[in-house]
């Protein structure tokens, strides 16, 4: 590949470059997704399936009230948890605001 000396261009050489460039991008663009949408035909295909057909299904939804396990315990309720993400809880807000150490709530 030859190397190209920018620095030496002028202007109007470096713009006749980018269309060039960006010509040469849109091309391959063009070259890769033809052969990813081959492959993915040819992968639905394995199954008895069309692109088409896969297309339409529903994205995969998430697991409803799936929560993250609690990190905190207010020492005074043990009944009161947090997970340590979003917003503190005021009775962990107290509790720091009064010097406790965070760890100290750990479970």
């Amino acid at each position: 590949m030859d190397t190209i000396d920018l620095k030496q261009m002028s202007r109007k050489d470096l713009e006749k470059l980018r269309k060039k460039v960006d010509k040469a991008l849109e091309n391959i663009s063009s070259r890769e997704l033809k052969l990813a949408q081959d492959a993915a035909s040819r992968a639905a295909a394995e199954y008895g399936y069309t692109l088409e057909d896969v297309s339409k299904l529903p994205a995969p939804r998430r697991a409803a009230g799936v929560k993250s396990a609690p990190k905190y315990r207010n020492p005074d309720n043990a009944d009161q948890t947090w997970t340590g993400k979003g917003r503190q809880p005021d009775w962990f807000k107290t509790a720091i605001a009064d010097g406790r150490d965070p760890s100290t709530m750990e479970i």
